[in-house]
């Protein structure tokens, strides 16, 4: 119902918004007509006043798909490479954290595994507000770095490679059932980036769905309790995210699309050297300005892919 609810009002907003062009496209040939220049003028606001608000209810339409308007579990995963590339993976972990600042969500990074010297190997970020998930399902994919390598004595240029994923967060009661019986859920004590015990009890846990084989682990927070408590969270989204592939992938064998498993090819490249781009591959949106990009501005990005993959 309250799909159905959203889905008539939309239609209501595109009706008027029909009526109310009409109305104006008549009215302007009339002020032309009678020479009232005036008029004419007033109109001609009006139009330009009624095309931004068109605009904004193009965007709208660009959110397609189930669970656009959720919160979102971002992940972010260095690719082979060593330092250089977790040191990328942790830019990342920036630049998405500085734009849901921006956005106003609330942020939670709920696992963070550290780099060998620098950077982070992988990191999974609770992102939520209304339209996370809408808005970054844009990013899914690999992101690619060239650079001047700061960990290279010779200052080499080196390229690196990090994968993106996002899932949608929904609500315990909704969409997917996981039963207990499903379950195995093991516990074990903590521990830090070295190895090294930092805790005596077993707060650690790890959560193996059995049909099938997800296995996610939560040792960041002292309590047991919001360990099982996130790793539910992350299991349930990935069994999510799951059910959206194969429903994508159905899709596209109907459509004789071939889809390819694994990281493929990346999506967008974010160039320091020799010159400075940030390109995305799939829309060919581009700025000069990276340091920019990096900062958390990339709603360019994101509204580009969307408006060109709202119909999918």
């Amino acid at each position: 119902m309250r799909q159905l609810s959203e889905i008539k009002n939309t239609v209501s907003i595109w009706h008027d918004l029909e009526q109310r062009a009409e109305a104006i496209y008549d009215l302007i040939y009339v002020a032309i007509d009678e020479d009232e220049a005036s008029m004419e003028d007033e109109f001609i606001a009006e139009a330009e006043k009624l095309g931004s608000e068109v605009e904004e209810q193009e965007m709208l339409l660009a959110f397609a798909g189930q669970y656009v308007k959720n919160s979102a579990i971002l992940a972010i995963h260095a690719g082979a490479g060593g330092t250089e590339s977790q040191d990328w993976a942790e830019m990342l972990m920036r630049m998405y954290l500085r734009w849901g600042e921006r956005k106003g969500y609330d942020t939670e990074i709920l696992k963070r595994s550290p780099g060998d010297e620098a950077g982070i190997k992988s990191v999974m970020i609770d992102i939520r507000g209304d339209w996370a998930y809408g808005y970054l399902k844009a990013e899914r994919g690999v992101h690619r770095l060239v650079r001047l390598s700061p960990f290279d004595a010779d200052h080499g240029r080196h390229t690196s490679f990090a994968l993106v994923e996002v899932l949608p967060e929904v609500e315990n009661d909704v969409d997917v059932n996981i039963s207990p019986d499903d379950l195995k859920i093991d516990m074990f004590k903590s521990s830090g980036p070295g190895g090294q015990n930092v805790q005596k009890n077993s707060t650690a846990i790890r959560v193996t769905h059995i049909p099938t084989g997800i296995v996610v682990t939560c040792q960041d927070e002292r309590s047991q309790y919001r360990n099982k408590e996130i790793a539910l969270k992350i299991l349930r989204a990935q069994l999510i995210e799951r059910e959206l592939e194969k429903q994508a992938q159905e899709h596209a064998r109907l459509k004789g699309e071939h889809i390819t498993a694994g990281w493929g090819n990346q999506i967008r490249s974010y160039v320091l050297h020799p010159y400075k781009m940030v390109k995305d591959h799939r829309t060919a949106y581009e700025t000069s300005n990276p340091d920019t990009v990096l900062d958390g501005y990339i709603d360019g990005f994101l509204m580009a892919y969307l408006k060109s993959h709202h119909n999918e």
